[in-house]
């Protein structure tokens, strides 16, 4: 079902905070964060966010890790993020177990190899995979020990072990591998039980890997350019996916959907400043 109808050129970054029950998410084009009724505009292209208090949430723009006052709309600078780089933008972000936040970045017309992955916590932004052409997937098992990502244009879903604090300690190898099929893998999320959650590009569907990165199922949604999943709701069990609608006409394109699953998602974890 259609859970907005607000319709984004690129719906992106769904975030359910778990403590105001509330879903937000971003149009990157748009240059706007949005919630059910309410939305506000921003100078920079805005694309994934992570909460910092039942108030606030960090915000990754096209130049810098900013922390944003929901109530006043206020934010001001935490972290350049390739502020001297007028090439990229940020893309798709999440806060991992441990109170970080891996953000990504991508070229804005998708220029080849111009994007990388980052990691900030407690104060310091640190560079951990390069080059990347568009940041996709970010996500983490719930025990902290693992995290998963793409380069979207490589069609397959990476995993890297993860230390204590939340920093890689080997190289990312295979997870998933969609190469040979229509699935670009854009958005994921894990849930409760370890299962990946990947929104696919151009099919119109999210799909869901066991912690073997084995296929379980998938669920349609009626926009095609399907992008980021999230999981919320009073019992963490509604799936909601953000859509795009840059490039294709219809009513549906670039709406935020919702599915009720027997799945159960994590809680977001908060991003320690």
């Amino acid at each position: 079902m259609i859970f907005d109808e607000t319709q984004c050129k690129l719906g992106e970054g769904p975030l359910w905070h778990p403590s105001r029950k509330q879903l937000f998410w971003f149009d990157i084009l748009g240059k706007r964060l949005h919630t059910k009724g309410h939305h506000w505009q921003f100078e920079d292209y805005v694309s994934a966010a992570g909460w910092t208090s039942e108030k606030t949430l960090l915000i990754a723009t096209s130049n810098a890790l900013r922390h944003f006052d929901i109530t006043t709309g206020d934010h001001h600078v935490i972290t350049p993020l390739e502020a001297d780089n007028s090439v990229t933008r940020s893309n798709d972000g999440r806060a991992d177990p441990q109170g970080g936040f891996w953000i990504g970045t991508m070229g804005i017309n998708a220029e080849n190899g111009a994007g990388a992955i980052y990691r900030y916590y407690k104060g310091a932004l640190r560079r951990l995979f390069a080059p990347i052409t568009i940041s996709n997937a970010i996500c983490f098992s719930p025990d902290g020990k693992t995290a998963y990502f793409t380069d979207t244009p490589t069609q397959q879903i990476m995993r890297v072990a993860l230390d204590p604090e939340g920093w890689p300690i080997s190289e990312p190898v295979l997870h998933i591998d969609l190469l040979g099929t229509d699935f670009r893998p854009d958005g994921a999320v894990v849930d409760s039980a370890g299962n990946l959650w990947n929104a696919q590009w151009g099919v119109g569907r999210v799909a869901g890997y066991d912690p073997a990165g084995r296929f379980i199922e998938s669920f349609s949604f009626a926009a095609k350019q399907t992008s980021c999943p999230a999981f919320g709701g009073d019992e963490l069990k509604t799936l909601f996916c953000t859509s795009a609608a840059v490039g294709l006409s219809g009513p549906a394109q670039g709406k935020t959907f919702a599915a009720k699953t027997r799945y159960i998602g994590q809680t977001e974890h908060r991003v320690i400043l």
